[in-house]
């Protein structure tokens, strides 16, 4: 045994610093073809994988440094021999590499928005460790001979280094605050003009002041024909629109002229192509909080980039013809991987960087079209714009489902609750995901441009993104009836109706074994055309199901995304009350029974009244609810539930705080952001604080003749 850690512990003293060096390599390959997934991935293995990745390229670069710095001072030593010292030069060389790793791929800068406010840690880890990397390779000095390649490598670690903190300062709250804050504005000059007002009142002349407010044009008087756009064009505005609404990443305001502007051209926007717009929007705020954008997408950023490309391919050459006697041979085979290593990835940055939108944007603005069209040409060889900017998915949680498979008297999940780990597992193991669909993505868009065209004033818009469900029953005739189950607190309301949703999405199935009651109920829909009277409930269905199962996820994985609650403890009293239920008397053994078991429960006295209001359980009020839908028929139900929960969804997307909407842009995004920001696109919001432009106050003087003198 002994001899065994003796023959590890030489391994490890002879090959630990080249296994650093390839180590960190490799986790620079890693997150440079990862760093952008997962922007379009939800997946948990690609966050593990790229969070692993991320943290350890710092670690292993930093722990490379100081084994380095340590190696070179025994290497100084009297007794070192001439070889180790001529072998210690070109260790020394690979100093200015670690540099070059610790600044990071251009696709992934932060991989939080935690990350972003560390900024001033970077800095001064860019100014420690530079300073480290000196004191390693001038330890060499004066005879080393790769004085001339290793100084072309501290250049490009150096900026490398210092573009991955500036674009973190400027992804910090406060650098994006600052670089969007519009100078202060005084307005006109009340005093100077008061004084005008008062000089003449003095002088005996009557005086009236009349004001003329910068009116807000109306939104009814909006054109709404429907017009497509060529997808280059879609880009070019999402780009425009992006540098104006990229305010509500920090919470600023904007004025009535941005929304009837962005209103004006969505009202024109087919869904596909509204949701393709946002798609591309959230993409740029995306890079600019999480990529390099900001460091490389300004006029310097292509010079630098080019400046640090041609600084390792020049280090390459000049190692190459550098004479190598006295290195060992397999050092110096690690320092031409790294070389090699270092150019392909800075060869990659370089294609990403001139074949991005942001350079085919530039390159249009400065007006070179054929060129521009080129770039966009190339972009959509790699990157079609069909294909989905985000992960286009959306997580299910069932709550019925989950209290029917969830054992809590088997050996594993006992364990994972000794050890507090229970409700993350179930959280995982429960959620599933399934695609945001063309239907879905049509009919929100309809209900929230819908809204939209009925607003008649800015009273109007803010009205409108406060209902969560009261809009969508008034219309449909149900407020009184219904009204009680979305005017209770958020939280409630996703409970009640996802429960309801449930029940009345398995009834449905019994519903379709009875042909002769489905043709009576679709008869009784005069307003529907014969083809649709399947398809139509049947899609509403689908569509309330899949809302109904998201938000129950956002209120369990997600509560920062809903308004403050008791969410969670509604969600685990009602559980709890659940599983009581479901295994008295006769087992159930899946969710239709367990539906069927529900709706024959007596509910004709509320339950807070039998048990008090200690606990928090909405089991069978939803119960409740959910016969009150069902004595409704088929079609006209189904309208009902799915307006409600775009409506719910809506809500809770507005009143969603924006640094919580960017923290999943890192994750595969999540729909709800979407709905957001198409929400403020279409005015609807509290961001709108701007509700009229500067008074036009004029003095209106009669003099003796009778005249008037403005």
């Amino acid at each position: 045994m002994e001899v065994l850690l003796l023959w590890l512990k030489r391994i490890w003293n002879a090959w630990n610093l080249q296994a650093f060096m390839l180590a960190s390599l490799s986790l620079q390959i890693i997150l440079i073809f990862s760093g952008s997934l997962r922007k379009r991935n939800s997946s948990w293995w690609v966050s593990l994988i790229l969070w692993s990745a991320y943290l350890l390229a710092d670690w292993v670069a930093t722990f490379a440094l100081g084994i380095l710095s340590k190696t070179q001072d025994d290497h100084d030593c009297k007794s070192a021999e001439h070889s180790l010292k001529q072998n210690a030069e070109l260790l020394a060389f690979w100093s200015p590499f670690l540099l070059l790793h610790l600044g990071g791929p251009d696709t992934i800068t932060a991989f939080s928005l935690e990350d972003n406010e560390l900024w001033m840690r970077h800095l001064l880890g860019l100014v420690f460790q530079v300073c480290v990397a000196l004191y390693a390779f001038m330890k060499s000095l004066p005879d080393t001979r790769l004085i001339v390649p290793a100084f072309l490598m501290f250049l490009a670690g150096i900026i490398n280094y210092g573009e991955r903190s500036w674009s973190l300062m400027c992804a910090s709250v406060d650098g994006l605050r600052k670089s969007m804050v519009t100078p202060p504005d005084p307005g006109p000059n009340y005093v100077k003009f008061m004084e005008e007002y008062s000089c003449m009142s003095a002088a005996g002349l009557h005086v009236d002041i009349v004001v003329e407010n910068e009116s807000e044009p109306n939104p009814l008087a909006l054109d709404t024909e429907e017009e497509d756009i060529k997808d280059v064009e879609l880009v070019s505005k999402a780009h425009y629109f992006f540098k104006t609404f990229k305010r509500l990443t920090v919470d600023l305001i904007l004025t009535f002229h941005d929304r009837n502007e962005s209103l004006s051209f969505f009202l024109k926007r087919s869904p596909d192509q509204a949701f393709k717009l946002i798609e591309f929007e959230l993409s740029f705020i995306y890079e600019e909080l999480f990529t390099k954008a900001t460091a490389l997408h300004t006029v310097a950023g292509p010079f630098l980039r080019l400046l640090t490309f041609s600084s390792i391919f020049s280090s390459l050459l000049f190692f190459f013809f550098t004479k190598k006697h006295g290195y060992v041979e397999a050092d110096v085979t690690i320092a031409y991987i790294l070389l090699v290593g270092a150019l392909a990835l800075e060869s990659y940055a370089v294609g990403l960087l001139f074949f991005s939108e942001w350079t085919f944007l530039h390159l249009k603005k400065l007006g070179y079209d054929q060129l521009s069209d080129k770039v966009f040409t190339t972009i959509s060889c790699f990157r079609p714009t069909n294909k989905p900017r985000w992960s286009n998915s959306m997580a299910q949680y069932s709550l019925i489902s989950f209290c029917l498979a969830d054992d809590e008297s088997s050996a594993f999940k006992t364990t994972l609750k000794s050890i507090g780990m229970k409700d993350t597992w179930d959280k995982y193991w429960y959620t599933t995901y399934i695609p945001v669909t063309d239907e879905l993505k049509e009919f929100i868009f309809k209900e929230i441009k819908g809204k939209a065209s009925s607003a008649q004033d800015s009273k109007s818009y803010k009205r409108f993104s406060d209902y969560r469900g009261e809009w969508a029953l008034q219309k449909k005739g149900y407020r009184k009836e219904l009204g009680w189950s979305v005017e209770v607190e958020l939280d409630e309301s996703i409970l009640l109706w996802h429960i309801a949703t449930d029940l009345c999405f398995y009834s449905h199935k019994n519903e379709q074994s009875e042909p002769e009651r489905n043709r009576e109920n679709e008869q009784s829909e005069p307003d529907r055309n014969c083809e649709n009277k399947q398809s139509e409930p049947e899609r509403n269905l689908q569509m309330s199901k899949a809302l109904s199962d998201y938000m129950l996820y956002l209120l369990l994985v997600r509560p920062s995304m809903l308004t403050a609650g008791i969410g969670q403890v509604r969600y685990g009293d009602t559980c709890a009350e659940a599983k009581i239920f479901f295994r008295r008397g006769e087992a159930v053994l899946d969710q239709q029974q367990a539906s069927e078991k529900l709706l024959l429960v007596e509910t004709k006295v509320p339950s807070v009244q039998i048990k008090g209001d200690r606990s928090k359980s909405v089991l069978f009020d939803a119960c409740v609810l959910a016969k009150k839908l069902l004595d409704l028929k088929t079609g006209r139900r189904w309208r009902i539930i799915s307006a409600v929960w775009v409506e719910m969804l809506c809500y809770a997307a507005i009143h969603c705080r924006s640094y919580f909407h960017m923290k999943q842009l890192n994750s595969g995004g999540e729909l709800i952001t979407l709905v957001w920001l198409l929400m403020a696109h279409f005015g609807l919001g509290d961001q709108y604080r701007i509700e009229a432009g500067h008074a036009r106050a004029k003095l209106i003087v009669d003099n003796w003749k009778g005249n008037s003198v403005w």
